[in-house]
């Protein structure tokens, strides 16, 4: 059994992704850095859904870093709440595998190639960050989101993986 924690990535960058068919966007290295240090409340949603909050920084629920892959988020859900049992069950469930995340652009790079036919990249580099949600339909498909296998159950896969190895579990 999983614990009550969600992990993933709710932005990565350095990849591409289509905006409503007006213009490419991606993410620059380092978009986060000047947010993160300002220590802003981000509260983590259901949906973008304000009336679905799930954790947030200041409560100590919802922790994100930078690394160079993009926004690493961990989540402590309350299973107790109807937000978190539907956050905890659609997340175990796979049925939820992405985020998304509520932003304001502080910089932006635009791209305009003549020779190219594709739509206008917009690369950010700054912005300010006030949310992110779990989704089934993130504008990014390689967000993820996933529970956090706790201890114990890391612990008897790899004994039933041992077993299966030696014949003894099918």
């Amino acid at each position: 059994m999983a614990d009550n924690v969600i992990t993933g990535f709710a932005a990565v960058f350095g990849v591409e992704t289509d905006i409503g068919g007006y213009f490419r966007e991606r993410l620059a290295k380092g978009a986060f850095t000047r947010t993160l240090k300002e220590r802003p409340d981000v509260v983590m949603l259901l949906n973008h859904d304000s009336g679905r909050v799930l954790g947030r920084t200041s409560a100590g629920t919802l922790s994100l870093r930078e690394n160079s892959g993009g926004l690493y988020f961990s989540l402590t859900v309350d299973p107790t709440t109807p937000e978190g049992q539907t956050a905890l069950g659609t997340v175990g469930r796979r049925d939820v595998q992405g985020c998304s995340f509520g932003f304001r652009v502080k910089a932006e790079e635009w791209a305009f190639e003549e020779d190219d036919y594709r739509l206008p990249l917009r690369t950010i580099t700054d912005v300010d960050l006030y949310e992110i949600t779990l989704t089934g339909f993130p504008a990014y498909p390689t967000t993820t989101a996933a529970l956090r296998a706790s201890n114990s159950d890391a612990a008897r896969r790899r004994i039933e993986a041992a077993q299966r190895k030696r014949g003894i579990l099918r």
